[in-house]
């Protein structure tokens, strides 16, 4: 499996009550007075005058798209004088949605995932003066795997998904230097080491600088929204179906109606996202998001009063972050404590375990509804893996006063297609992911900011040049090599710039292509 602070989809597959939507508050920026869908149709009026509240304009939702819409009353004039109807033409897989009619003047696009990718591509498409709606699922916040779990009343603090990230694109060096001009993170120095079963231990090369929040990675998130004024948020939201009515994309979560929107994101994977794309008229797409294979990983989270045990390293004293060799159920161990508060003691120790790819498909259920007995039992198996790597014997370590396991399902990619990202100009209608571009959180950022780019250019065009816009559809995958840690070392040496945690899969020696490949496409977005 790769190295462990990670994780890419930005679905935390949840039982989820219906709640109503609402829309992420800024101090810094008054609340603005929309709809929590900027597509959701318009009340009827009297008249089509150009007052207040008519139109499409940047300060007013668009207006109804057509007879039959949710809440509409009939068939209306837009804008741009258009009827924008869509023509269906027919596959053997499943029809293929082709809008022939032109984009309109004023995109609306709906971002469906709320991660990494999802909200950075909606900040691009700011930048290019394009309003966004992100739908996300998370319950407790944005970020998808970008993840921290705060406990009270302590409290404990974890980062249960990325650990950490670094940056080599001049593009994402952009954004990261905003968050570190915020507070928001800050270098990270802590000693990392590769650590085999039995304790012994080797440090691993600090040679490009790493990252962490300052208070865990969720606020990055929260800060890419509060800096906006083109993107509307949606959640908890799990869109169910898509579909095309009228020249735009329809979107619903069970019964309920969400918005017409003239182009759609997909910035999530697994099972959810090849779901809600097998009935959606978008077979390349579809056919290429199945193509994906990803493995799941176990991640438990463990606060100790005391700390744990750890072997030092002469001068460098215990590391805070390892990268465990030869233990089944364990491939990364973490203190967030040192890692956050450095300067402050006293604290409890709060420890972010991750299992190997080989553990979490021996254990995998269903992570809508892990059962009791399988958390106890992972939990159990995985504290004991860490009494193996630590060359303790077995039940000597200290008990957690706190403990959660998670099973992330669709965590870290198998393969990959190297590509920025996908785009369908007929359907118009695109995939961004850090899979795409070999898994890290500078993946991430990179392909939501080439789709976002890729659309504003598309959009310019009026929709009316498909085929000059079409992007991935075809593109084969290739298979990553070293799903565990064994050629870790050998990546960190050998090519330690494209070395990150969100995850980066240790590439082996005979499947290096992704470091050079993926450099080169990052160049040419």
């Amino acid at each position: 499996m790769y190295s462990a602070g990670f994780l890419s989809s930005s679905l935390v597959f949840q039982p989820i009550r219906p709640f109503k939507p609402f829309l992420l508050r800024c101090p810094t920026l008054a609340r603005p007075s929309i709809p929590l869908c900027l597509a959701e149709p318009e009340p009827p009026r009297r008249s089509s005058g150009s007052g207040s509240g008519s139109g499409r304009g940047r300060a007013n939702p668009p207006m109804d798209r057509g007879a039959g819409a949710p809440g509409g009353r009939g068939a209306r004039r837009h804008s741009y004088r258009t009827s924008r109807r869509s023509s269906i033409k027919k596959s053997l897989a499943q029809e293929q949605v082709v809008f022939t009619t032109p984009v309109a003047e004023d995109p609306v696009v709906a971002i469906i995932g709320g991660g990494v990718s999802g909200l950075v591509c909606a900040l691009t498409l700011e930048e290019r003066g394009i309003r966004s709606t992100v739908f996300d699922t998370g319950v407790h916040g944005l970020g998808g795997r970008m993840a921290t779990r705060i406990i009270s009343p302590k409290p404990l603090v974890f980062d249960h998904a990325a650990q950490f990230f670094t940056v080599s694109d001049s593009r994402f060096r952009k954004l990261v230097d905003g968050w570190l001009e915020k507070g928001l993170i800050q270098e990270w120095k802590g000693l990392l080491v590769e650590l085999e079963a039995g304790g012994h231990c080797v440090p691993v090369p600090y040679t490009t600088k790493r990252y962490v929040g300052t208070n865990g990675m969720r606020p990055l998130m929260d800060s890419i929204i509060c800096q906006s004024k083109l993107v509307n948020i949606v959640r908890p939201c799990w869109v169910s179906k898509l579909e095309p009515f009228n020249g735009t994309w329809r979107l619903t979560e069970r019964d309920e109606y969400h918005g017409q929107f003239d182009a759609i994101v997909i910035a999530h994977n697994g099972k959810c996202a090849n779901r809600l794309l097998s009935s959606s008229g978008l077979p390349l797409l579809t056919k290429q998001m199945k193509t994906l294979e990803l493995s799941s990983i176990w991640a438990l989270l463990a606060a100790f009063d005391d700390p744990l045990p750890i072997p030092t390293i002469g001068a460098f004293g215990s590391f805070d972050g390892a990268f465990v060799k030869g233990v089944n159920s364990l491939s990364w161990m973490g203190n967030n404590t040192s890692k956050l508060f450095p300067l402050e003691s006293g604290k409890p120790h709060c420890w972010t375990f991750f299992s190997t790819a080989a553990y979490g498909k021996q254990n995998k259920v269903p992570q809508e509804n892990i059962p009791n007995a399988t958390a106890e039992r992972v939990a159990n198996e995985m504290l004991e893996g860490v009494e193996s790597a630590l060359g303790l014997s077995k039940g000597s370590l200290e008990k957690p006063f706190y403990t959660r396991v998670q099973l992330w399902g669709a965590a870290l990619p198998t393969n990959t297609p190297a590509v920025a990202c996908i785009f369908d100009p007929r359907g118009r209608a695109g995939i961004c992911g850090d899979w795409l571009l070999g898994s890290s959180v500078e993946a991430a950022a990179l392909s939501g900011m080439a789709l976002a780019h890729h659309m504003a250019d598309y959009f310019k065009t009026g929709g009316t040049r498909s085929d000059e816009f079409a992007i991935g559809l075809n593109s084969t995958f290739q298979a990553i090599a070293g799903h565990d840690i064994d050629d870790l070392k050998w990546q960190i040496q050998e090519n330690d710039a494209h070395y990150q945690l969100y995850p980066n899969p240790s590439f082996s020696r005979s499947n290096f292509f992704a470091a050079e490949k993926v450099k080169e496409i990052q160049n040419a977005i």
